[in-house]
């Protein structure tokens, strides 16, 4: 027990807002070792295969071959450093957040967002609702890693990793307490309503402090990551915002966290001032306009709907004419649990797709078209 003291005194000075160890809820019940139960939770996320994966997977730029572009490891390290900053700050629990932003972008797919809108797409036209990385982030955690058993994750984890949505900016953010019914039942509508992402809120404030440095996290990683490709220019950045939030992602980074932690001290909130707020819209924005919608071209976007829809009737061929020569046997169907199994045809293959890696697949589409 001494033990257990030991890892669990970082709790013993936490605000009276935060996140306590003792007030984690878990869906199964399980033993307790030395470790607090969100520090466990930061265990079995980086020991999870999706989180080795996230090393291939396009964060904005899927076509260049310069290896000082940002993966989806960087930016979930990013948000990680980003959040506990913010966190330590406000005395919150760290743990709590640094579970929450390494796992917050696990269901990310093949090839970013562009990916995901396509696989949205396939999701729908296949009756399977709607697809959204950020619930695939979640599903994988409850019912694919382990052989289709899950993580048993704590739902505070869960339900910020489901809430962090960095691409909705709100000046404040507010917790929402919720339990497990009300989380299960967020996470099944978002299958079926195509708004309920909008209205999302996190648990807790920790889950809060993620989803604000998501888009603290991506948004000058992003321009450095542009002007290094030459899609844009240093010049080309709006005067306004930068004079508010600096010339560079280290001095953008430092300013949005210190506004952060000065607008949100001691309050039961996460608050940036308004003309942080606004400065960090109008970036965004400009984001939009001159580096997302130049990222991949009409005709590269193109091709990637032909690949996903190639890959995607395959595998559900094979799975349905039980071909278990297939790669989405061998690598993914014969080791999963009888209840994964469970899922329907289209739901298995999204969820094998899903968990490629760039590279992967790449590699698997090559090797149907050869």
């Amino acid at each position: 027990m001494n033990l257990y003291n030991n890892m669990s005194k970082h709790g013993m000075n936490l605000s009276e807002y935060a996140c306590k160890d003792q007030d984690a809820i878990r869906f199964f019940k399980e033993k307790q070792d030395i470790r607090t139960p969100f520090f466990r939770d930061i265990d079995r996320i980086i020991y999870s295969l999706s989180y080795t994966r996230y090393l291939d997977k396009t964060q904005v730029f899927s076509n260049s071959s310069n290896t000082n572009i940002s993966k989806r490891m960087t930016h979930v390290q990013l948000v990680s450093k980003i959040a506990r900053t913010i966190g330590r700050a406000l005395n919150l629990n760290e743990d709590l957040i640094e579970a929450s932003a390494l796992g917050h972008d696990l269901g990310h797919v093949p090839f970013g967002h562009v990916g995901e809108a396509i696989l949205n797409k396939i999701s729908l036209e296949n009756n399977e609702g709607y697809f959204n990385h950020n619930i695939q982030s979640v599903r994988t955690l409850m019912y694919i890693e382990n052989n289709g058993l899950g993580c048993n994750l704590t739902l505070q984890v869960l339900d910020a990793i489901m809430c962090h949505n960095g691409e909705l900016p709100m000046g404040i953010y507010e917790p929402s307490n919720k339990n497990k019914e009300q989380f299960l039942e967020e996470y099944n509508k978002s299958y079926k309503d195509k708004n309920i992402l909008s209205k999302l809120r996190p648990m807790t404030l920790e889950g809060c402090i993620v989803r604000i440095s998501d888009i603290i996290g991506y948004i000058g990683r992003d321009i450095e990551d542009a002007i290094r490709l030459g899609v844009i220019k240093k010049e080309d950045l709006p005067d306004n915002v930068i004079s508010l939030l600096g010339n560079s992602n280290r001095e953008l980074v430092n300013n949005v966290i210190l506004d952060i932690i000065n607008n949100s001290f001691s309050k039961p909130y996460i608050k940036m001032s308004e003309k942080i707020y606004k400065a960090i819209c109008d970036l965004k924005k400009f984001n939009y306009e001159n580096i997302y919608s130049k990222a991949n071209s009409a005709s590269d976007i193109s091709h990637y709907e032909e690949m996903f829809r190639i890959l995607f009737n395959k595998y559900l061929n094979d799975v349905k004419t039980k071909n278990t020569d297939s790669v989405i046997f061998k690598v993914f169907l014969n080791d999963m649990d009888e209840s994964y199994l469970k899922n329907t045809d289209e739901r298995k293959v999204i969820d094998f797709i899903a968990g490629m890696t760039d590279d992967y697949f790449l590699l698997q589409y090559n090797s149907i078209m050869k």
